[in-house]
């Protein structure tokens, strides 16, 4: 089965509040250069059949309805076997 993969990540506008108290902890954890960390989500879906430009437009919509909430987050990438497609420029559904 075709994997899928959606990235999700805080709008840059938001505080994330979880990547703040990671870029905290590394450098007390001796992890030194990291300027910021922002935390996001991944979700790996597993598809029946091929992955068309149908099913790939389904999964958009279903990424930025479901997997993400629009008001504070984006869907920033759709990997399918690994191959990007790029969400940041606006392609949405």
């Amino acid at each position: 089965m075709p994997r899928v993969v959606v990235h999700v990540m805080p709008k840059p506008e938001i505080l994330d509040p979880q990547g703040k108290a990671v870029a905290t902890a590394l450098p007390r954890l001796g992890f030194e250069g990291i300027a910021s960390v922002r935390q996001g989500k991944r979700f790996e879906l597993e598809v029946e059949g091929e992955v068309t430009e149908q099913v790939l437009a389904q999964l958009r919509e279903a990424a930025t309805t479901l997997l993400s909430n629009p008001v504070i987050e984006d869907v920033t990438s759709i990997e399918v076997d690994g191959a990007a497609v790029d969400e940041s420029a606006g392609a949405q559904a």
